[in-house]
């Protein structure tokens, strides 16, 4: 069992910076990949970063260059995301998955506007 718990979400004007923390309690050397997904309103949840026990890390397209997802202890997760525009609006949701299972957190909500 692992138990998510997502902070930093806000409103922040386009062009804008957000860090987006997550603190992981529970069986967390199990965890095997930490990530950060994302859900528009009327829209399907989405990948946004992820990074393995070994710091690799995977970006969706819409993010590369703007985005920096960092762990820095085996329980925490960071979402850097600069240069924030309006269609990143979204709830924002931790994400650890397990060899038996993902884990979600809450959801955090980013809005971007002016």
């Amino acid at each position: 069992q692992v138990h998510l718990v997502e902070s930093g979400g806000g409103l922040v004007q386009p062009g804008g910076s957000l860090r987006l923390s997550c603190a992981a309690s529970g069986s967390i050397f199990s965890i095997n990949v930490m990530g950060w997904y994302r859900q528009a309103p009327g829209k399907e949840r989405e990948l946004v970063a992820t990074i393995t026990s070994g710091g690799s890390t995977n970006y969706a397209d819409s993010v590369k260059g703007r985005f920096a997802i960092s762990r820095p202890s085996v329980n925490t997760v960071y979402l850097q995301m600069n240069s924030l525009k309006p269609e990143d609006t979204a709830v924002y949701y931790c994400n650890a998955l397990l060899p038996a299972r993902p884990y979600w957190g809450q959801g955090t909500q980013v809005t971007v506007s002016s």
